[in-house]
């Protein structure tokens, strides 16, 4: 299908409000059908809440069409008129909107519901249908800037051309962290944040010669993060920055004999430390590094004095990976003296979740706690029933987040720096790509339905063969480029 774009959309003052078409020769609705059944958009935007500073919603209609348009406008009316709207119409079936007209749209409505109207013309009758509107609920509280991820096959067996990239979620602007021309070809871990803060990040590159990447103020240098176990492999760093908590995995990709199944990858075993970045020291507990038992998963609680990580008895792999199933669990830790408490809490016990325990991550505020949960094992984006929890970390109270999780994995959660949200990776779509979601929580703690990184054009998901790979955010954009990371190597 034919896509017609104009350079910009044209506003035109008609009875108080702004209204924007393209040009005259693309079809607008006549002879409408309406239709109670909501529009096949993609992606689904039906019904989403989005902060006042993401990029357009830019969606396509699904079916044989030919022709659509859009109308946005403000649900409630003010009486003396002035609100701002737009309508759009596109041949083909996809819909983008104006950059500068859409932030227009967002800063005028902020803290309010827009309606949208879709109409579609059907290609071989040239009948036109207008489907039952939906809202977009714009909201005050702002998403972090820049969203980092790794971009990677969703496959067992490739993990070449490598790269990690950096997206301003206001534009379509992206630009390289990290590529695998610039590394030799090497596997790439993803880049992670110390406190959505561009001053400080880490991310590794895997294989001889490689190591941790750490940014220092736009410094680079290379790590050996070691422990009496093996290398650094999850990770995320203190409140103050100084220290980082990680764990080694001796990591095991395996297939399933199951058909319906295809790869399982566990821990022979695994282990939790802490290393002084200040110091280049490695410390170490008993309690968090126990040879009958696995640990994994640690992050920093918001203040800085407590460390999550998931645990699990150690059994027999891979014939019992079924009865694989991780808790999650708390153990104190002293930044001022750089050791940790002598005492281990479990929060979330398996068997109360029916399930195994992945990816716990602090609300920056201190408030709550995402985590993920499969049936078992340790490596939930394989696992299609793997699903997100949030625990209000104040009353104990657990959110099932029916609102948010699909019948596919979602997994891998990033917080932004306020703390009313946070991103994570959803295979929802086909089962095999993972995408960036985004999803509010509100001041009374209530998740609402989440919203897939917009896209320049909306068709670029149907085309992408790459996962995005653990999603970060950070409130500004990094201080490095890739050239410079190559430059380690």
């Amino acid at each position: 299908m034919k896509r017609v774009t104009t350079p910009s959309l044209s506003g035109r003052v008609w009875g108080g409000s702004i209204l924007l078409l393209l040009s005259a020769c693309t079809p607008h609705p006549t002879d409408v059908q309406k239709s109670e059944e909501l529009p096949p958009i993609y992606p689904d935007y039906v019904d989403v809440t989005i902060p006042k500073n993401i990029a357009p919603l830019n969606f396509l209609v699904r079916g044989e069409v030919d022709a659509v348009e859009a109308r946005v406008e403000p649900l409630a009316r003010r009486s003396q008129g002035g609100e701002r709207q737009i309508t759009i119409n596109a041949r083909g079936n996809e819909l983008c909107f104006s950059l500068d007209e859409w932030r227009k749209l967002l800063l005028d409505n902020a803290g309010k519901e827009l309606k949208v109207t879709v109409s579609a013309r059907d290609q071989q009758t040239g009948n036109w249908t207008e489907y039952r509107s939906f809202l977009w609920h714009v909201v005050e509280d702002e998403v972090d800037l820049y969203l980092s991820y790794r971009l990677i096959e969703p496959d067992y067996e490739v993990f070449s051309h490598l790269e990690i990239r950096e997206r301003c979620v206001e534009n379509f602007e992206e630009r390289n962290l990290s590529t695998y021309k610039l590394v030799g070809n090497r596997c790439m871990n993803c880049h992670t944040h110390s406190v959505q803060q561009p001053n400080l990040s880490m991310m590794y590159v895997r294989g001889e010669g490689g190591g941790a990447i750490l940014n220092e103020n736009g410094v680079l240098r290379k790590l050996n993060i070691q422990s009496p176990t093996g290398g650094s492999v999850y990770f995320t760093f203190s409140p103050s920055g100084r220290y980082v908590c990680f764990s080694t995995n001796v990591i095991i990709p395996a297939f399933h004999a199951l058909s319906e199944k295809r790869l399982e990858v566990y821990d022979d075993a695994s282990d939790v430390y802490v290393f002084d970045l200040q110091e280049e020291r490695v410390i170490s507990s008993a309690l968090v590094a126990d040879s009958m038992v696995f640990e994994t998963f640690p992050a920093f609680s918001s203040d800085g004095k407590s460390i999550y990580f998931c645990s699990a008895p150690r059994v027999s792999l891979p014939a019992q990976i079924a009865d694989l199933q991780y808790s999650l669990c708390r153990i104190g830790f002293d930044e001022r003296t750089g050791t940790f408490v002598e005492n281990v809490d479990t929060i979330v016990r398996a068997e109360g979740e029916k399930g195994s325990v992945c990816h716990p991550r602090v609300s920056p505020d201190g408030r709550y706690l995402l985590y993920t949960v499969a049936a078992y094992g340790t490596f939930p984006i394989w696992h299609r029933e793997s699903d997100q929890r949030l625990l209000d970390l104040q009353t104990g109270h657990v959110d099932s987040l029916t609102i948010v999780n699909s019948d596919m994995s979602d997994t891998y959660h990033s917080w932004s720096s306020n703390s009313r949200w946070f991103v994570f990776a959803s295979k929802r779509d086909d089962g095999l790509y993972g995408k960036p979601y985004f999803c509010y929580i509100d001041k009374q703690g209530k998740a609402h339905k989440p919203f897939c990184l917009p896209q320049k054009f909306p068709s670029f998901y149907d085309h992408c063969l790459k996962s995005f790979n653990v999603p970060d955010l950070g409130a500004r954009e990094m201080n490095f480029t890739a050239e410079e990371v190559g430059k380690l190597f």
